[in-house]
């Protein structure tokens, strides 16, 4: 009976449903598009305030919808540069929050877990969040690791050689360089924005430089604490007293911030070498004076949304969907009230269209300022800019930095209630006029970081004028490409000098196939790497713990991975794999040069680069011994770039050939060494393999 009853429960349900929908369907007419909705009202409220006798400002937003609360502590002093310090912020900022000088870092870390809670800290403040029923000890902790912090030599010597690591893996990125330079040539290095942290000034600060810089800074002077969630008011304001109360004062913290460096005259290339770099970084920039109380303020948000806000923007649209030339084109805006902030587009692009998306990112810029921008994309714009903003207004720390920002940048009560409106009154005259104001089309750096040797002679030709600068943002002479080679030396000398120091010409041509097995553990599990080959063919297969996870078979007609076939461009260049050994197919590569002698392993080696469509080959060669000591295989596809390197060490003779024993490479970040296991000639191998 109950059975036959929820049968008849859901059939019911099934014909109501279905009644639902037709009825709904009937009364949709889908020829027309939906009516939009009306605009969605902004309610933000305003914060009840008070101020302790140690200057700490607190504001104070209830909102029970949630049985949540969070705590978020800006420390508001002016930027400051710390010269030949710099870096001390972040030493100091990193060993906040990890204890107080009456609970252990284990301690405190395992009870804020046990709480559900959040809790972290910096040298600018701090933020805490978690269910209002345990409020009270989150605040509790929240003070205790602000006035009582945890503090140890030790811990400060942590994370001093974590800095000067990050420091050293950071030496070659493109990134890294790119923004370091950016900043500093904007700015200057003596503004607190333009200064960078070396290994130098690292090492010049002690423990006591540390403590004495959060004492004198990290104090209630300029602090706010903004509280927002199911909370109390006269309740939370009695627990910050409490907890707050003995914040002692330091001394005020006023002075002035330096100008930024004026905008460059002319329009000029600020290049850096980074030999080796397979992408260059480009950052496209001018110095504005932009503040969120300026009329100009919200006109400037959508018109750099036009421009590089995303995928819908011009600089997206251009050098990625139109051109390919990267993964991503984007620029932004930025507004400061101390008058120092920048206009930047960017993108990092393939060495071999480097000059391409400088003239092209050029264009766009000069598009939006030239051109009246389309009334249907503005409107998306807009579109999309609102429904950014009202989602952001779900997150807690949103609605406390917008109290924040009425507080530090004085803007009206009404400022963010009136928002969306400002935002839906930008005019098309509005953002060319702004375009006009901010993107200094005369006046711009165009910061290229990259591999002079692949992009310069490219760039030369765009008839921008070039200057040249060293990875710290000092100028320095144009960087010289000319490789100084011993006489008779070229790509196919040094790929024969492979083949004698391999076995020799008559060993090598009596191969009809090899067969090679390396082994290596990665990722908790044994990796077998396994390749066959013939004349002009090659199978490579990847196990892991006895299953085979990818096959990537090349032959003269076809390259495919798990059988599936790869781009026509990409077979192109990847056919030169396909053989005994890649150096035969090089001998008649006419394309194939020698670009550096470099050290490979402390030991110097000649550098060859076969450049490809899609993928491109850089293989090194030991001066002395002849023997490939490195490869690296760079593949560009759809704007975005990979590069796989592996060293090659200790050859080992097998019938006469000889095979590096290690070969050793990154993968996922962790240095995986993969040891040979076995190498057969003319067995193991035939043709069956290449089907």
């Amino acid at each position: 009976m109950k059975t036959a009853l929820k049968m008849n429960t859901k059939i019911v349900a099934f014909f109501a449903l279905f009644i639902l929908t037709v009825s709904a369907n009937a009364q949709i007419d889908r020829s027309k598009p939906p009516v939009a909705g009306p605009e969605p009202e902004i309610s933000i409220d305003k914060p009840e305030e008070f101020t302790l006798k140690n200057g700490l400002k607190v504001m104070v937003v209830e909102n029970h919808k949630l049985p949540k609360v969070s705590y978020s502590l800006r420390i508001d002093n002016p930027p400051i540069a710390t010269g030949k310090k710099a870096g001390i912020e972040s030493l100091i900022g990193s060993m906040l929050g990890n204890g107080t000088t009456s609970i252990s870092k284990d301690e405190f870390n395992e009870e804020i877990d046990f709480l559900g809670a959040n809790l972290n800290f910096g040298i600018t403040g701090g933020f805490a969040s978690s269910l209002s029923k345990y409020s009270d000890r989150i605040l509790e902790l929240m003070a205790d690791a602000a006035i009582n912090p945890l503090l140890t030599e030790e811990e400060f010597e942590k994370e001093k050689t974590k800095l000067l690591e990050g420091l050293k893996a950071d030496a070659k990125s493109t990134d890294a360089i790119a923004s370091r330079v950016g900043y500093a040539l904007s700015f200057g290095t003596k503004h607190p924005y333009g200064e960078y942290v070396t290994e130098e000034t690292i090492n010049n600060v002690s423990f006591g430089d540390a403590l004495a810089f959060y004492e004198k800074n990290f104090n209630p002077e300029n602090a706010y604490l903004v509280v927002i969630g199911d909370v109390d008011y006269k309740t939370v304001k009695k627990q910050i007293k409490k907890y707050f109360k003995d914040w002692k004062k330091s001394v005020d913290i006023k002075h002035t911030v330096p100008k930024p460096n004026p905008n460059v005259q002319y329009t000029q290339i600020n290049f850096v070498n980074v030999p080796g770099a397979t992408q260059s970084n480009l950052s496209i920039t001018n110095n504005v004076d932009l503040k969120m109380s300026d009329e100009d303020y919200h006109a400037a948000l959508i018109t750099n949304n036009i421009l590089g806000g995303g995928g819908e923007g011009y600089l997206f649209k251009n050098l990625r969907e139109e051109h390919g030339y990267t993964y991503g084109a984007y620029s932004n805006l930025g507004n400061d009230r101390y008058g120092a902030a920048r206009f930047s587009a960017t993108a990092k692009v393939r060495n071999a269209v480097t000059d391409s998306a400088v003239v092209e990112a050029l264009k766009e810029i000069n598009r939006i300022r030239t051109e009246p921008v389309d009334a249907q994309l503005l409107k998306d714009a807009k579109a999309k800019y609102v429904g950014n903003f009202v989602m952001a207004l779900e997150r807690p720390q949103t609605v406390a930095n917008y109290a924040l920002n009425i507080e530090l940048n004085n803007l009206p009560e009404d400022f963010y209630t009136t928002y969306l409106q400002k935002i839906n009154d930008v005019s098309v005259e509005d953002i060319q006029r702004v375009a006009n104001k901010y993107f200094k089309a005369d006046n711009l750096r165009i910061v290229v970081v990259g591999n002079g040797a692949e992009v310069l002679e490219n760039l030369e030709k765009t008839g921008i004028p070039i200057m040249y600068y060293d990875t710290y943002a000092n100028p320095t002479e144009k960087p010289k490409f000319e490789v100084k080679l011993p006489e008779g030396v070229n790509a196919k000398s040094v790929f024969n000098a492979y083949i004698d120091a391999i076995g020799g010409k008559e060993k090598v041509a009596a191969i009809n196939s090899i067969l090679v097995k390396y082994e290596a553990s990665a990722m908790g599990a044994t990796v077998i790497s396994e390749e066959k080959k013939m004349d002009g063919k090659l199978k490579q297969t990847i196990f892991m713990n006895g299953n085979a996870m990818m096959t990537v078979l090349t032959t003269q007609e076809k390259v495919t991975m798990n059988n599936n076939p790869l781009p026509e461009n990409m077979v192109n260049d990847m056919k030169t794999l396909g053989g005994l050994f890649t150096e035969l197919n090089l001998l008649n590569n006419d394309s194939a040069k020698i670009t550096a002698i470099e050290s490979v392993e402390g030991r110097d080696a000649y550098k060859v680069q076969v450049p490809g469509e899609v993928v491109s080959l850089t293989y090194y060669y030991d001066v002395e011994t002849g023997l490939k000591v490195k490869e690296v295989q760079t593949t560009s596809m759809q704007g975005q770039t990979q590069s796989q390197e592996v060293v090659l060490k200790d050859y080992k003779d097998f019938e006469g050939i000889k095979f590096p024993a290690t070969r050793e490479g990154t993968q996922m970040g962790q240095l995986v060494v993969y040891k040979l296991l076995e190498a057969k000639l003319n067995e193991g191998v035939s043709d069956a393999d290449f089907n």
